[in-house]
């Protein structure tokens, strides 16, 4: 009687994984940044509309008085 054995060999491609998990990164980086100027931009338009209205009082009054029409 003839013993046969069978030997499987497997492979794993890491260099696959690897590169979605820096692609991922690179995408998150790019939203923080994104989101980082909008903020900064957001921010700096409230400061100058508090500014030329004369607070916040005359930043409130002024909107609504531009709803109302």
């Amino acid at each position: 009687m003839k013993t046969t054995t069978q030997n499987k060999t497997r492979t794993s491609v890491n260099e696959n994984t690897q590169s979605a998990v820096e692609l991922h990164k690179a995408g998150v980086t790019t939203i923080s940044i994104t989101s980082l100027l909008l903020g900064s931009w957001a921010v700096a338009c409230m400061t100058a509309g508090i500014i030329a209205s004369g607070g916040p009082v005359g930043l409130a009054t002024n909107y609504i008085k531009a709803l109302i029409g």
